[in-house]
């Protein structure tokens, strides 16, 4: 990390937080100087991957035992729900899943923020004459990189296992970038909740509560259509049942403008009420 660049700001004793050298800085840093402090510090999140590899555990794993789980213990009865077999509701359940993987792997945003200021590696950055939004956006860049991955792990399995892409590559492609857009977006809200909460347990908590009835509560898994009727009004309004009805137009043909533009107007609502409230929490944070 440059020391040019990334040099600590005078601060009057330790524990008294980012100094007002640091916090007038912020306001004088131009595009390209954040640019290379967001660089900076998501080599620094690279090294802490390299130097902790169980960290990539759940990228490399889960994507792997989601497909084989759901597959072949619903594969059968939801295929056939859907006029087809197993192979059919394999189809269906791929895209579903790439909408699901930026939720779960937002939630380790969450509790990586809250790890590193109870370690004081955030009150050290905030003594910095850096953009305060540059430390959480680089903490997005990495997690969109796990990302990538878990969805190239996601769509081997589905590959492996039979499945067929009805459109084409750039459908695939679109597919990926909109997984990965609102994945951004949803990681604002648990760098907020890390911000927040006390504990990485308890972040943890709190995000499997607004992760469960998201994800089950959508047409991810399986068709909406049998759900009971107030069930159905809830995936209607549910952004995820949009992106993976989105997803899988894109992948498998059909219809998707409506969905697509849904998607993006809660990536872009999302971002845009999250993103200040977690640089000014970040900023205020004691």
């Amino acid at each position: 990390m440059s020391t040019t660049t990334l040099t600590p700001a005078p601060v009057g004793s330790a524990g008294t937080g980012p100094s007002k050298a640091a916090v007038a800085e912020e306001g004088r840093i131009g595009p390209r100087a954040n640019l290379r402090h967001i660089g900076a510090l998501a080599r620094r999140n690279l090294l802490q991957i390299k130097k902790d590899p169980e960290s990539m555990f759940d990228v490399l794993l889960m994507p792997i035992i989601f497909t084989l789980l759901f597959v072949y213990v619903f594969g059968g009865s939801v295929g056939a729900s859907l006029g087809g077999d197993r192979q059919v509701y394999l189809n269906y359940l791929i895209p579903g899943l790439m909408a699901m993987m930026g939720m779960n792997i937002a939630m380790a945003v969450g509790t990586g923020v809250n790890d590193d200021f109870r370690k004081g590696v955030m009150d050290r950055f905030r003594t910095m004459p850096i953009a305060r939004s540059s430390v959480l956006i680089a903490k997005i860049v990495v997690e969109l990189g796990r990302m990538m991955v878990a969805i190239a792990i996601l769509l081997a399995m589905g590959f492996a296992l039979g499945m067929t892409l009805g459109t084409s590559v750039f459908g695939l492609l679109a597919a990926v970038a909109l997984a990965a857009v609102f994945g951004a977006a949803i990681m604002w809200i648990f760098i907020l909740l890390g911000l927040s909460m006390k504990t990485a347990q308890s972040v943890q908590g709190m995000g499997m509560l607004v992760l469960m009835p998201l994800q089950f509560g959508s047409s991810i898994f399986v068709p909406t259509q049998t759900m009971p009727g107030w069930l159905q009004a809830f995936t209607d309004y549910n952004p995820l049942s949009n992106l993976a009805d989105a997803v899988r137009g894109l992948m498998s043909g059909g219809p998707v403008a409506h969905s697509v533009w849904l998607t993006l107007a809660w990536a872009a609502g999302i971002t845009l009420v999250m993103a200040p409230l977690a640089v000014s929490k970040f900023r205020k944070k004691a």
